[in-house]
């Protein structure tokens, strides 16, 4: 697995750009700069051309009839959004003067072959693309990791697109659970899905975030995600086709901090105790003394009991200390430790 893609002391948060720079390179490079600043881990782009998606048509198959694009052509939609294929180099090295990883989606074969050159380090394939399996070979062939979402799609088709990815060459698949609709809302959720994904595929999970809602992605950490999508914008923005679900300048550094929160509660993979707790034991039971035990006496119910603070002997001795004599003299109150009796 590529380091940068390995979770350590929190998630690695990814921020989408897509077209948060609504047709101005220094817009997507400002984007870049806030999600340096806020404590993005990775940005992502999106590489694609209208062509490469769809036709120029106004028939009634490629308008959009619901959702936040309704009454778009699918061509118009693209080509407004798009991140032109010329920006894309420019946009790397503005990002690596910047001292920030940065990734993106390829959306075609040809969108691959550019990304080559400039070394990505990663691929996503975006949700819609999960059933486009010339493009995930393509990638697979990279041999470089590959980040594939699984918004509208069942156990099935995310099988196949794992598996054919694997067949193809790709040893490092990471899976986001996604909800695709804009903006996502509280119940559209099942965030057992991820725990339900890492089970099944034996690979890391993360979580892809359409929402409004902070707490959702705070609540997907909890139930397993190793990384978290967001789309990203500028402080302020209040244009752009994707500004209804993407959090803007000083709301990154927020998101960020609500999802390290969420991580330091999820804690580690094996049952754990913090020795902060030790403070504690003074309102635990233990096995004390009651009256003078002199030594070589027996232990008895009257001399014993199982009481408040947990500093003495464990109460799980109990039954068994009644079958033993002192190894000297106790006085009431007195620690018992194993060795004396």
């Amino acid at each position: 697995m590529n380091k940068i893609l390995i979770p350590k002391k929190k998630p690695i948060f990814i921020g989408e750009v897509s077209c948060n720079h609504n047709g101005k390179i220094e817009n997507a490079k400002k984007i870049i700069d806030i999600a340096k600043k806020y404590g993005v881990d990775l940005v992502k782009f999106q590489t694609y051309s209208a062509s490469s998606l769809t036709i120029d048509s106004k028939k009634n198959d490629f308008l959009i009839k619901k959702g936040l694009w309704k009454g778009k052509k699918l061509w118009d939609l693209y080509k407004q959004a798009q991140t032109p294929f010329s920006w894309q180099k420019e946009l790397f090295q503005y990002a690596k003067k910047k001292k920030i990883e940065c990734f993106s989606s390829p959306f075609d074969v040809e969108a691959v072959d550019l990304l080559e050159t400039l070394n990505c380090p990663v691929y996503k394939v975006a949700s819609f693309e999960i059933n486009h399996l010339p493009l995930i070979k393509r990638i697979a062939e990279t041999k470089k990791p590959i980040i594939i979402s699984t918004g509208t799609s069942q156990l099935k088709e995310i099988d196949l697109a794992y598996n054919f990815a694997k067949k193809n060459g790709c040893k490092n698949i990471i899976l986001l659970y996604c909800v695709s609709n804009y903006p996502s809302k509280i119940k559209d959720f099942n965030l057992k899905n991820i725990n339900l994904m890492k089970k099944r595929y034996n690979c890391r999970v993360g979580f892809s975030d359409h929402s409004i809602d902070n707490r959702v992605a705070s609540a997907a950490i909890l139930a397993g995600a190793d990384y978290v999508e967001k789309h990203i914008a500028l402080e302020g923005q209040n244009k752009g086709l994707d500004i209804k679900f993407s959090i803007k300048g000083k709301e990154i550094l927020k998101f960020r901090e609500d999802i390290d929160v969420a991580w330091k509660l999820r804690g580690k993979d094996y049952f754990f105790r913090n020795s902060s707790e030790k403070v504690s034991k003074i309102f635990k039971r233990s096995i004390y003394p009651i009256r003078i035990i002199t030594k070589g006496e027996k232990f008895t119910k009257d001399n014993v009991s199982v009481i408040r603070p947990g500093f003495s002997l464990d109460p799980s001795y109990y039954y068994k200390l009644l079958k033993k004599r002192a190894r000297k003299n106790f006085k009431p109150g007195q620690r018992i430790l194993l060795n004396e009796i």
